[in-house]
């Protein structure tokens, strides 16, 4: 990328991807890699396909390998993930920063190859589980930020709609690390949960092309904060884990 025609650096190949998938997988662990640009998605595909014409897909899948920022997808890799069971670990803020056509993208590697990153649209029609985190230091630790950087992605064909983009930030976390118990507000759930103040609850969706039938007050779909840029963000009030209060706004 770059006028100088730079390139990422490659620290692992293939076949060490697969050696050390199959190992995980042996062992009952879950393998992450960290992996951003198309050479080094390509190389996570192709080791994870080996390890599982190794030990066989299923085992694969079930392991549910992550990768994590999986940025710049094509439409093979994105079925990939698919195929193999892969999380794909993302961070909407950074389409916020550095997206749309003059951003710090479009800069470093032109307008079209840009276009292509943080496709996370595609990822959820093939089934691919997101889970959504902020790369902190590097973007804020702000979570209804990061629901709107992936709701108003600023690649209009990429977006997700609110309810979506809440759900990766939420449940999507604790299911990358295999608890499927956690991350939703019923009973017998684990009591980790916030407290918000914000307006009133509304469904949305970014455009007509986003589940528009959702926004329909008879499909009953719960109402989330207004995301749409430029409305205030949610205050956090109160945060709780494991039952236990960690953080309560002072004067509230």
């Amino acid at each position: 990328d770059g006028p100088a025609g730079g390139r990422g650096t490659a620290h692992l190949d293939a076949a060490q991807i697969a050696a050390h998938v199959t190992a995980c997988t042996e062992a009952g662990l879950q393998a992450g890699f960290h992996a951003i640009g198309d050479a080094a998605l390509s190389a996570v595909v192709d080791g994870v396909r080996a390890a599982a014409q190794a030990l066989g897909l299923p085992r694969i899948r079930g392991a549910r390998h992550r990768v994590e920022h999986a940025e710049m997808l094509t439409p093979e890799t994105v079925a990939a993930f698919a195929e193999l069971g892969l999380t794909a670990s993302v961070q909407p803020a950074f389409d916020a920063a550095w997206g749309g056509e003059e951003g710090m993208y479009a800069q470093r590697l032109g307008v079209e190859r840009a276009r292509a990153l943080n496709p996370y649209a595609a990822l959820l029609r093939a089934g691919v589980p997101l889970a959504f985190g902020s790369d902190s230091p590097v973007t804020p630790l702000d979570p209804w930020g990061t629901v709107r950087a992936a709701a108003f992605h600023r690649t209009s064909e990429h977006r997700i709609s609110v309810r979506a983009g809440f759900t990766a930030h939420t449940r999507g976390g604790w299911r990358a690390v295999g608890r499927d118990d956690a991350g939703t507000l019923v009973p017998g759930a684990p009591a980790d949960y916030a407290v918000w103040r914000t307006a009133d609850l509304v469904v949305q969706a970014p455009d007509d092309r986003v589940a528009r039938w959702s926004t329909d007050p008879r499909s009953g779909t719960p109402g989330l904060p207004d995301l749409t840029p430029g409305v205030d963000l949610p205050v956090c009030l109160r945060t709780v884990v494991f039952g236990r209060t960690v953080y309560e706004r002072p004067n509230e």
